[in-house]
């Protein structure tokens, strides 16, 4: 098959989609399939004979004045596109998902042409564009990693006030995502978890959705030996998403013997974010350290190897990468019992706990008592890397994908032919 695949934001640092996203299109290429990365930047990393093709953007989304203003070609800035992004990030909203969508409709003809794809694969923009694609003759296809309106939930969670809730709601293209995916030809997902949710935010039945699982590439999370313990615990993520359960995380330590320790990675985190402010307000100064520097992949892999457990306290996963990441390092996870979660560790034991979601104290005495066995901590660091090794492999995705592929664009051409 011919996919174009679609990625308003490509690269694999910028969060799971990229990740998603560089995965898909290498699998795909391995099994003998021409596949084109159309994608917005921050631009993937994809090998030299998958073709990308960039629909730019002016990057002024959360860029303050006047940095935005500062550019080799200001010019670039009266794009009535550019304009519009401009005009509305000062809003709070979030616009490159629908502008990526409105710029590629204009290259779509040229692309069609040359190229005749058998099938569009989009990334979760979701975009009004994507039904001007698919009038144009070609079936289109979205993953839905997760819905976004949980995001918006977290974010009320924490803070309920009235300038939060507008702030958020305009951020969100809930409404364009609402509208788009129910007349796509087939919607993706990535676990059972978010097929659930999928029905109950889009409407969309769920025997519509397809569930494959994502992959996790355990040539490169895998454990590294002779690594120094220097955590009892360790946290990956972004601790400012609301989601991710930081909140939960720290209280939980406030509540543990003050010999446990816990590491937190995460790039990005503010001087005065939402970190910070908790470790002062618990105490906890001495028992949590936060590495705030960029880390490379392979580094990140060797800081699962300083830890004996990784704790994943998200209230909704719509996959989870960093519970099966450390998992294919040799790592048990404790994980709350949300979202996808359950899925990704097992509900057995036999590779971590569950705890129920935003409950510090019961996320505390799972920490106790998985810390204290060391014969189990060892069983479960073998029954994880098992287990990610038998579920979550990214070849095995791709074939899914591929059969989902098939079926719908067989689908569309009935139809086409019936009309």
């Amino acid at each position: 098959m011919r996919i174009a695949l679609l990625t308003y934001r490509g690269n694999m640092y910028c969060g799971g989609q990229g990740i998603y996203a560089s995965y898909l299109a290498r699998e795909w290429k391995k099994l003998g399939h021409d596949v084109h990365v159309i994608a917005g930047p921050p631009l993937p990393t994809v090998s030299d004979d998958i073709p990308l093709h960039v629909i730019p953007n002016a990057n002024v989304f959360g860029v303050k004045h006047p940095e935005w203003a500062r550019r080799e070609n200001p010019l670039e800035l009266m794009n009535p596109l550019t304009l519009w992004e401009l005009g509305v990030s000062q809003l709070g909203t979030f616009p490159e998902m629908q502008t990526f969508g409105f710029r590629l409709m204009r290259r779509w003809p040229e692309l069609m042409r040359k190229y005749k794809f058998d099938i569009v694969f989009d990334n979760q923009s979701l975009c009004w564009g994507l039904l001007g694609l698919r009038a144009m003759g070609v079936p289109v296809t979205s993953v839905i990693h997760h819905p976004l309106h949980i995001d918006r939930e977290a974010d009320f969670a924490i803070d309920p006030s009235l300038k939060k809730k507008i702030r958020r709601t305009l951020y969100f293209p809930l409404f364009m995502q609402q509208q788009v995916a129910p007349r796509l030809d087939r919607i993706i997902t990535v676990s059972e978890a978010s097929r659930k949710e999928i029905e109950r935010y889009f409407g969309i039945p769920e025997k519509k959705v397809s569930v494959v699982y994502n992959g996790t590439d355990r040539e490169i999370f895998r454990p590294t030996p002779g690594k120094k313990l220097d955590a009892d615990l360790i946290f990956v993520g972004r601790t400012e998403d609301r989601k991710k359960g930081v909140t939960t995380l720290l209280e939980a330590m406030s509540y543990l013997p003050p010999g446990i320790t816990l590491k937190i990675v995460d790039g990005r985190i503010p001087e005065h974010g939402l970190v910070p402010r908790l470790i002062r307000k618990y105490g906890i100064e001495d028992r949590v350290r936060v590495e705030k520097r960029w880390f490379e992949l392979s580094d990140l892999v060797e800081e699962y190897s300083t830890a004996k457990v990784a704790v994943v306290p998200s209230f909704f996963e719509g996959f989870g990468f960093p519970a099966s990441e450390a998992m294919a390092c040799g790592l048990p996870v404790i994980a709350n019992a949300a979202g996808a979660l359950p899925e990704v560790i097992g509900t057995d034991g036999s590779t971590g706990r569950l705890v129920p979601p935003r409950n510090a104290r019961a996320l505390a005495d799972a920490i106790v008592d998985i810390l204290r066995d060391e014969a189990a901590l060892k069983q479960m660091s073998v029954a994880a890397r098992e287990r990610v090794a038998r579920l979550f492999d990214w070849g095995q995705a791709a074939e899914q994908m591929i059969e989902v592929f098939e079926e719908t664009r067989h689908a569309f051409n009935r139809r086409s032919r019936a009309a």
